[in-house]
């Protein structure tokens, strides 16, 4: 979809003369680092993309998500699983290219009756307005050759398939470990383990299956998975930051801040979202939500744990030593060669 979107912006001229074609048209559309004066601030504010929320996002889903980490875990050496995060780093960094440009296009060829008149009625039909962004991907598919078509519905498939497999491994994983092997049934055989992880997952996948037409309406589902994923994730991130780096941090403690985050995460949404007007809640950009109640989480994990053992160390502590996040040197190449992509590409596309 990438060639094809640049290509037909450039009339055939090829991929490199249409990303000049259309970062030319709208040049805004590349910033990184946006202003306040920018109506897409409230989705990336600024500096706080390198500073705040964003690592908040980023560390939770890449570094503590199970749905993530249950692959590293897969592997079969420590080297192995540090391979594969260097080669989803190089991946992750080509992402906009597969996804982001093509919207581009898209927003552009939509703009110009010229572009629209050469696809001729095809492009008329299904063609996504300017609000409607989650549109431009399947209006752009409907051009591609009927080969390539069910081949890239079959891509899309799969990868939804494989996704959706791997978030109901997770979801029965925990909640038959971490919750009914706890709290309900300790001496619970293999069996009936089993069986109640099979049955977790099967009402895991009723429950999506209701909520999701609900999702219909809204603009963009990824944000707003983004944006409601943001009411736990500040709060289990602290709770892993501190747990692992922290030795006084205890087991109240890390209740306490986990508990109390999701509070804390929903003052932050009152004001955005139109809930309340009072002039008693602030009104930031999710991402700085985040950022916020993620250190907020982790000062009321500090302060209780320090109650709790009056600064002393927790003798349950986690042992921490160099060798625990010792790393190959193909990986430190390859990580530093990650790092000076990203730096490059955001001294380039700044604002």
């Amino acid at each position: 979809t990438t060639y094809l979107a640049l290509n037909t912006v450039s009339d055939g001229q090829g991929i490199l003369a249409g990303l000049k074609t259309v970062y030319e048209t709208v040049p805004e559309k590349f910033a990184m680092i946006l202003d306040k004066s920018n109506p897409e601030y409230k989705n990336l504010p600024g500096l706080g993309v390198l500073v705040g929320g964003l690592w908040v996002a980023n560390l939770y889903y890449w570094g503590f998500n199970q749905y993530i980490i249950q692959r590293t875990l897969a592997a079969k050496s420590l080297r192995e699983s540090q391979k594969g995060i260097i080669l989803a780093a190089f991946l992750k960094i080509i992402i906009p290219v597969i996804v982001v440009v093509p919207g581009i296009a898209a927003y552009v060829m939509v703009k110009d009756t010229e572009v629209l008149s050469r696809l001729g009625e095809a492009g008329l039909e299904n063609i996504p307005s300017l609000e409607q962004a989650d549109k431009a991907y399947p209006w752009l598919l409907q051009f591609l050759p009927t080969g390539l078509k069910g081949v890239a519905f079959a891509a899309l498939a799969a990868a939804v398939v494989s996704s959706l497999a791997s978030m109901l491994n997770s979801t029965s994983t925990i909640f038959t470990m971490d919750i009914y092997k706890q709290y309900i049934n300790k001496n619970a055989s293999d069996k009936a383990t089993v069986n109640v992880g099979r049955i977790s997952a099967a009402v895991a996948l009723i429950i999506a299956c209701i909520m999701a037409p609900l999702l219909g309406g809204i603009d963009q589902a990824f944000q707003f998975i983004q944006e409601y994923t943001g009411l736990v994730s500040p709060g289990i991130l602290a709770v892993f930051i501190l747990g692992l780096f922290w030795k006084k941090t205890t087991n109240k403690g890390a209740i306490a801040g986990a508990l109390v985050s999701i509070p804390i995460a929903l003052y932050f949404k009152i004001a955005p979202n139109g809930w309340a007007d009072s002039a008693f809640f602030v009104n930031v950009p999710f991402l700085d939500q985040m950022g916020y109640t993620c250190l907020l989480s982790m000062l009321v994990i500090v302060l209780v744990s320090l109650a709790q053992n009056k600064g002393a160390d927790d003798p349950k502590g986690i042992p921490i030593t160099k060798k625990t996040f010792a790393t190959s040197p193909k990986f430190n190449i390859g990580a530093f060669a990650v790092m000076v992509i990203i730096s490059a590409i955001y001294a380039l596309f700044w604002n």
